[in-house]
């Protein structure tokens, strides 16, 4: 990178950490203007310097691979919803492209602190946790650390640098090396996907903690100042809904969308006050009705398997009964968080991070578990231990299947009853895994490694994407779910594009290429993927826009029309236009997927969905009954969108000519030149 020069006042800081945990020393690196305008911020960065800094066939578990924590162009800059921090590195569940994202206040105290990113090189011999703020960084012993939970780790530094001090940490799954273990801030909220904790568990990092207080300069602070209050403004004063709201609502919708014959788009003011009043614990009911949550294991439905007199214990009227707090990240003014505090039933809990819906399905919907007084203990489990939520409850369904089909035994499970619905069995395993202790030893990797260790047809069960457990929305509910869970960079995530996603954002209204959304689609129009890819990818291209400006995805659903691309150019002095900006989005995505290239990874062959996702067999009841996806239609479409090449999954050379990916062409076009 070319060093820079009074870059700072343009949303960025202009300098990028290294530090090497062999030696214990620190580095910097200050790119030009150049470079922040090819790849923006967050994990445009990370995707970037992995490409630059790190070697092929790198040992994800080794200290080869660079574990980074990027910042957005936009944190801190009077952006809203811009709160979010990104962690990036090379994957030990997939092998491949790895990142995960998460919010709270972390974000903003590491850009304050001098820097849009770091990234750790090497390992070192003894726990250490890295200190920084504007003057400057260090590392320091951890020993006293090493062994404490994610919320006792993060109290511990807060009471020794101060409370302006922001914690990101490892807990027990981390430093254990579960391969699902994920990287925690504000008191238990995780970075989960990817298995990066296991990363920073490896490199023997405990923790870092930011608490700079450097003001993060704009080019334009009044014209970023009245774009976010004519947003906060139209979010306020929207269409809406009225207030009735509740569980009964919620499985109404999920019902009329089960039986109906069409697929509806989704209004945008609803999920809006949903959110608002109840998160995205407002989910749970509806989607257990509808079919967009997987039951037991993938193999169920849940208006006959786990029914709305079910799903309502769980549902977002029983989670809100235990509410003491709402709360909301960095710079949003949505506030779809909220504090828990538990008095009643067998585990006593002070103070809890309101579990979100992937993690009341996951631990519930999934094991049909209706409990909420297990779950809400789970979620406080692997919040302290630092473990997704999405993977565990993935792989205690994965258990408990091999239990009822004979293929582990009570002598394998150390006596416990493995059944569906048994909380206290669940609770029992899940401690193990965190342990990693008899059974939860064999499990804490996930499911594929778990199951090629088990055999005996136990892959039947091993419900999983290129080796990462795909989240808590079924495809053949919304097939844009199987689409990017089979052929992202990052395998199973749901939080990139589907169907659902595109009817919210309503691309059209900002970029030439979009095309809008049908009103509703019949059954027939749902399963042709033929004429989907070009959304999906601009779905995806879109997406990496709001990971590198730092920015939650929720500010682009709610309604409102966040104005992402005036902030990005209020912020820099640019003077981009929408679609320059979504080739930057393009150039990201493209970034990612080389790296997978360069491993060896093509997603079509490598992320191939389990038999359950597609319904191979389909199942015989519920509102997917009968339905089967076609993932090589659905790949087909989207490599054509994305100019990749379907069977080596190789971009067209001149698409990242036209994108200025030059250095990609030498590694996957070694005897490419110019013009070729």
């Amino acid at each position: 990178m070319a060093s820079s020069r009074n870059v700072q006042g343009r949303g960025y800081m202009g300098k990028i950490l290294f530090a090497d945990l062999d030696s214990g020393t620190i580095s910097y690196e200050e790119p030009n203007e150049d470079f922040y305008r090819t790849v923006l911020g967050g994990v445009g960065i990370g995707a970037k310097v992995l490409w630059d800094h790190m070697k092929p066939g790198a040992d994800p578990m080794g200290p080869e691979n660079l574990l980074g924590f990027t910042t957005g162009l936009l944190t801190d800059t009077g952006a809203l919803f811009a709160g979010r921090f990104t962690v990036v590195g090379k994957s030990p569940q997939t092998g491949g492209w790895g990142d995960a994202n998460c919010g709270g206040y972390f974000s903003p105290a590491l850009k304050r602190s001098g820097v849009d990113a770091l990234f750790f090189r090497g390992e070192s011999h003894e726990p250490v946790y890295l200190y920084l703020d504007e003057k400057g960084a260090e590392l320091r012993d951890a020993a006293d650390l090493w062994g404490k939970d994610t919320i006792e780790t993060e109290r511990t530094l807060r009471e020794r640098h101060g409370k302006r001090a922001q914690v990101a940490c490892i807990g027990p799954a981390g430093e254990k090396r579960s391969y699902m273990a994920g990287i925690c801030n504000d008191g238990g909220r995780i970075a989960a996907r990817s298995g990066l904790g296991a990363v920073m568990g490896s490199k023997k990092l405990k923790a870092l903690v930011a608490a700079g207080r450097m003001r993060v300069g704009v080019s334009d602070r009044e014209r970023i100042t009245a774009l976010s209050q004519a947003f906060r403004r139209r979010l306020e004063g929207g269409k809406g809904f009225k207030r009735v709201l509740g569980d009964r609502l919620f499985g109404f919708v999920g019902w009329l969308t089960r039986k109906g014959p069409f697929y509806t788009r989704q209004p945008a003011d609803l999920f809006r006050l949903m959110m608002s009043k109840y998160g995205t614990a407002s989910m749970t009911a509806m989607s257990a009705e509808s079919g967009d949550s997987p039951v037991k294991n993938w193999a169920g439905a849940g208006y006959t398997d786990f029914p709305l007199t079910r799903s309502q214990k769980i549902g977002a009227e029983a989670v809100a009964r235990y509410e003491t707090r709402k709360y909301g990240c960095f710079s949003c003014p949505l506030r779809c968080g909220a504090a828990l505090r538990v008095t009643d039933g067998p585990y006593p809990i002070e103070k809890m991070h309101r579990p979100e819906y992937e993690t009341l399905c996951a631990l519930g919907t999934l094991l049909l578990n209706d409990d909420l007084h297990a779950i809400f203990h789970l979620n406080d489990l692997l919040n302290r231990a630092g473990m997704d939520s999405i993977s565990c409850g993935a792989t205690v369904a994965f258990a408990i299947e091999c239990f009822e089909n004979g293929i582990l035994s009570k002598a394998d499970t150390d006596g416990l009853e493995l059944r569906w619905g048994n909380s206290d069995a669940i609770i029992d395993l899940a401690e193990k895994i965190i342990r990693r202790e008899g059974l939860g030893d064999l499990l804490a990797d996930g499911v594929k490694i778990a199951s090629q260790k088990i055999g005996r047809g136990s892959d039947a069960f091993a419900v999983h994407c290129g080796g990462m457990e795909p989240p808590m929305h079924d495809p053949k509910f919304d097939p844009g779910f199987g689409m990017a869970y089979l052929c992202e960079p990052a395998p199973s995530r749901h939080m990139v594009s589907s169907y659902m996603l595109l009817d919210l954002e309503r691309l059209e209204r900002h970029f030439k290429r979009a095309r809008k959304t049908p009103a509703f689609m019949t059954p027939k129009e749902r399963y042709r993927y033929d004429n989907k890819g070009e959304a999906m990818a601009l779905g995806s291209f879109f997406r990496m826009l709001v990971d590198c400006g730092g920015l939650c995805v929720f500010g682009t659903q709610i309604g409102g029309d966040m104005p992402l691309i005036q902030w990005f150019n209020a912020a820099t002095g640019w003077d981009l236009s929408d679609d320059e900006y979504l080739v930057i989005g393009e150039r990201v995505e493209q970034l990612r997927h080389a790296f997978n290239l360069r491993e060896g990874i093509n997603p079509v062959r490598d992320f191939r969905l389990h038999p359950r996702i597609i319904g191979n067999p389909p199942l015989g009841k519920g509102p997917a009954k009968g339905v089967t996806l076609d993932p090589d239609a659905m790949a087909q479409a989207f490599y054509a969108a994305m100019g990749w090449d379907l069977a080596t999954g190789k971009p067209e050379p001149a698409r990242l000519e036209r994108l200025g990916l030059n250095d990609l062409l030498s590694v996957l076009y070694p005897r490419h030149g110019p013009g070729e």
